[in-house]
């Protein structure tokens, strides 16, 4: 496995099918590597490995800033589409204060409604983030209950 700290360079790019080819140190290729993140809420850009198409990590990044601009452009394109959690910025309303219940919310990308199956699909982060499970699939956060409007702060109390 290659560790990449703080490399000027780091081998990566694009196959014709547009999966993701790392090159290690020896000359290795490894193609259809899949970036993924130890820490992807509570530190997203501390901790990527790199997965070959087994399932075996073949490099581990320490920082993404650390790594050259057009690797770090690739590597956050992949794992955009891997790490999907809207993050809720408004609560609109909710169908009812006990579960399961039907949220309608604005999020930073779009307005969208889901079900909420019980209170346990609350989950604090911190002291003032929430991570809340919807019942597709979808994790929604919410970064900062206290920057929250007073009435989505309402309505989300009434579940915490």
């Amino acid at each position: 496995m290659t560790a990449i700290s703080s490399l000027s360079s780091i081998d990566l790019a694009r196959d014709a099918s547009g999966r993701l080819v790392f090159t290690d140190a020896g000359g290795q290729v490894h193609a259809g590597v899949v970036p993924v993140r130890a820490f992807p809420i509570a530190a997203p850009d501390e901790g990527v490995s790199l997965v070959n198409t087994e399932g075996h990590e073949v490099a581990w990044i320490d920082q993404l800033q650390a790594v050259p601009d057009a690797a770090r452009t690739l590597l956050q394109e992949e794992l955009a589409l891997r790490d999907f959690v809207p993050e809720v910025t408004r609560l609109k309303s909710v169908s009812s204060f006990g579960t399961p219940s039907v949220w309608t919310v604005e999020t930073d990308r779009g307005e969208t409604s889901f079900i909420l199956r019980g209170e346990e699909d609350i989950r604090r982060l911190g002291r003032v983030g929430l991570l809340i499970a919807g019942s597709q699939g979808v994790q929604y956060s919410v970064r900062d209950m206290t920057a929250l409007d007073r009435a989505s702060r309402r309505l989300l109390e009434r579940f915490l």
